[in-house]
């Protein structure tokens, strides 16, 4: 057993447009940050993920970057920058940075050159083509939909991007491009940042010759993940990037990776691999999308007993092998509370029981900015209240498309990525103690009663349990490097299983859903001493009996022996 620090750490995501204003613009910053450190050590956090602070356009939110070497002036400078990292680092916290590798923003220097000619030298930086017979260079259909492919009516040549048309990707064929940002990333490592979130690193490198995807239905544009996600080269690339410069530096690095399996994953984070710590997986993500190609949008009901199998198998295949990147939610995904617990009668009960998930599973664990609150999705009524690119693409395809609004903003009710950016909830003050001027997006109007404020008051809140089952996971090393054992495997209310290390075995029960199932005491457990850790209710007289009556959301944590 590889024993290290960034296992052993727990993370916490900062969107930082979204976390806290100091100069009343609307807009968080860095001072907000700073402003803020104490509270997120006494929470019991080790690093500080920031998503891009980079000098942006902002046309996705800072994933368009412009200068890699400089901060976006709506965050603050770069003195700014450092201080955070020294306040941070003076109170034994680690900051790792958000980095796009996959693409820039189309007003990056080396964009504007490669535009300016076909014969400029920094035109193969990016991925350009002429059009076949008057038709986009392939049918690669773009994450934010439409075609992957921008023309250039200056050089009559269309340009590749995966996302938005104003985040051209890079040619990671290109050596000379490579060897710059390899610079880059030493500048900043150099500066003292304690790792990198690798933004759609999964894409760099894209088939060979850039055919077209399969198109048995003759659409105009489809899905071609299998193109350019998770290519064989993508390892070549990263080793590479290993070699020349992650590993002079004691960091810690995970991958935005989706579209594979455990097994796939070990050939990024194994651990005779030299790529990656981590990666986040996705595949518990899409449980409650449609299975018929339409995308995230189209919602269906997801069971527990497909939960259990897709994390089980993340669990048991990096096991001694790899490492587990293990989270609910982020700034591209609804909130954790909404999604996976009951966000209205059992909002407390079912975030503090999906905290004890989190926390108990194999892996470093993510927690994302007002979860330990139990924020919740917005679940705005009017377009016009969204900001994200990607919700309002959808909206238009789907008006052109004649599908009813209703059913559209439903969809973005309950998927848009704007539900995890509306800003931090600090108190029940005006914007919710977020800024004094106008937020950026509108606040949760929930902010009266979920906050962090009142949080803080109450000892028996979403807050304090995050303390205690943070520093539970320090407490006992069988939560962190245990060997992870699913129980009641067909069980379709409980979620239950050990973590064992050596003699020290941790029993965990979570009930997923609102209603009070009987759980028989597993045999092969019974005989031995429980002492109860942790739960989110007070236990009743008879818990220690063999036949238990599990509350709604009610999570439980024993130690066994």
């Amino acid at each position: 057993m590889n024993e290290t620090w960034w296992k052993e750490a727990a993370v916490y995501e900062i969107y930082p447009v979204s976390f806290m204003d100091t100069n009343g613009d609307g807009k968080g910053d860095l001072r907000g940050i700073i402003s803020k450190l104490d509270y997120l050590k006494d929470l019991g956090i080790d690093v500080i993920w920031i998503c891009p602070i980079y000098e942006s356009p902002g046309k996705d939110n800072g994933y368009d970057i412009s200068d890699y070497y400089a901060i976006n002036p709506e965050f603050g400078t770069m003195e700014d920058f450092d201080d955070l990292l020294q306040e941070a680092h003076a109170r034994g916290m680690k900051i790792m940075m958000d980095l796009v590798l996959n693409h820039t923003s189309d007003q990056h220097p080396w964009f504007k050159e490669s535009k300016s000619s076909t014969d400029n030298p920094k035109r193969s930086f990016y991925i350009w083509r002429k059009g076949v017979n008057g038709l986009y260079p392939n049918n690669w259909e773009s994450y934010f939909s439409g075609s992957v492919w921008e023309m250039d009516p200056e050089t009559d040549e269309y340009y590749m991007h995966l996302y938005s048309k104003h985040q051209p990707d890079l040619n990671w064929r290109n050596e000379e491009m490579v060897h710059e940002l390899y610079q880059m990333i030493r500048w900043w490592l150099e500066k003292g940042v304690d790792g990198f979130r690798f933004d759609a690193i999964a894409h760099i490198v894209k088939a060979k010759g850039l055919p077209d995807a399969d198109n048995p239905q003759h659409l105009p544009v489809v899905r071609a993940y299998q193109l350019f996600s998770n290519l064989e080269k993508v390892h070549f690339m990263l080793k590479k990037l290993n070699e020349e410069v992650l590993m002079d530096y004691d960091i810690m690095t995970v991958g935005e990776t989706s579209g594979l399996g455990p097994e796939q994953a070990l050939e990024y984070v194994g651990d005779q691999r030299h790529e990656l710590n981590m990666v986040f997986q996705f595949e518990h993500m899409t449980l409650d999308s449609a299975s018929n190609g339409t995308g995230k949008w189209e919602s269906r009901a997801w069971t527990l007993l497909e939960l259990k199998k897709v994390m089980s198998r993340w669990q048991t295949t990096l096991h001694n092998q790899g490492w587990n990147a293990n989270y609910l939610g982020n700034h591209d995904q609804p909130r954790a509370v909404s999604r996976f617990g009951n966000d209205k009668q059992y909002r407390v009960q079912s975030a503090k029981m999906l905290a004890t998930f989190m926390l108990t599973l194999e892996g470093t664990p993510y927690i994302y900015q007002g979860e330990e609150i139990g924020m919740t999705n917005a679940a705005f009524d009017q377009i016009g209240d969204y900001r994200d690119v990607e919700t309002l693409n959808y909206y238009e395809q789907s008006h052109l498309q004649g599908k009813p609004i209703d059913q559209t903003m439903q969809a973005i009710q309950a998927k848009s990525r704007d539900n995890a950016r509306t800003p931090m909830q600090w108190d029940d003050g005006p914007q919710a103690g977020f800024t004094t001027g106008e937020p950026w997006i509108k606040v949760n109007p929930n902010y009266t009663d979920v906050n962090v404020a009142s949080a803080i008051k109450d000892p028996d809140s979403i807050y304090h349990y995050y303390k205690r089952m943070l520093s539970l996971r320090k407490t006992h090393k069988a939560l962190i490097y245990g060997e992870y054992k699913l129980l009641l495997p067909l069980d379709p209310d409980l979620y239950v299983y050990t973590r064992t290390l050596e003699q020290d075995t941790i029993l965990v029960i979570l009930n997923f859903f609102d209603d009070t199932p009987i759980m028989e005491w597993p045999k092969t457990l019974r005989g031995m001493s429980r002492d109860l850790l942790i739960s989110n209710y007070d236990l009743p007289p008879d818990a220690e009996g063999d036949r238990i009556e599990l509350r709604p959301y009610e999570a439980r944590v024993y130690r066994l022996s």
